[in-house]
């Protein structure tokens, strides 16, 4: 593969030496993992960013998409839930969801059941954007783990899903951020 580092990013050989120099007690193993799967995430990130403005779509309304669907037919969620699920203040969340709804990609309107309660709702636009990013990410995924048997595709995504859990059950808030990306 060829160089994948950003503008004046070290290697990883380079970033490992350099914290072995600063600290000796560093499992070189350890953190050759640790920093290629945070570099990794970052460079999907971006891929995916890009991917998704050439739908004329933002990573943040790409999420509330994918949450809307996650949620199963008929889309619907109120904005709270929204915000858990993606780890966002209420007041983030709104600013989203007016966005998302002056481009059509929602629906906001008051419960028939309780007219307190506020429910968002994916639009059929809204759907047909998140089919056309889920298949430009595919393309994406794919051409990624093309060097990956499917028995290593296996292996790694166990491995992966392993560490998740240990994150997850040693830090269960940390679903969330820290801040407000918007």
């Amino acid at each position: 593969m060829g160089d994948t580092r950003g503008p004046s990013e070290p290697t990883l050989e380079e970033q490992i030496a350099a914290y072995q120099r600063e600290f000796q007690d560093l499992d070189p193993q350890v953190e050759q993992i640790v920093s290629a799967l945070g570099r990794l995430n970052r460079r999907m990130n971006v891929a995916y960013g890009r991917q998704t403005a050439t739908l004329d779509m933002s990573n943040a309304e790409w999420e509330v998409l994918k949450a809307l669907v996650l949620s199963g037919a008929p889309y619907r969620l109120g904005p709270g839930e929204l915000a858990r699920r993606l780890g966002l203040t209420p007041a983030a969340m709104t600013h989203r969801i007016d966005r998302m709804v002056a481009e059509g990609l929602v629906t906001r309107d008051r419960d028939e059941n309780n007219r307190v309660r506020v429910i968002v709702e994916l639009t059929d636009e809204g759907r047909e954007k998140w089919l056309r990013a889920m298949s430009l990410a595919t393309v994406f995924e794919e051409d990624l783990l093309q060097d990956l048997t499917s028995v290593e595709r296996g292996v790694l995504g166990k491995m992966l899903t392993t560490l998740l859990r240990r994150v997850e059950d040693a830090q269960p808030d940390a679903g969330g951020r820290l801040t407000d990306l918007d």
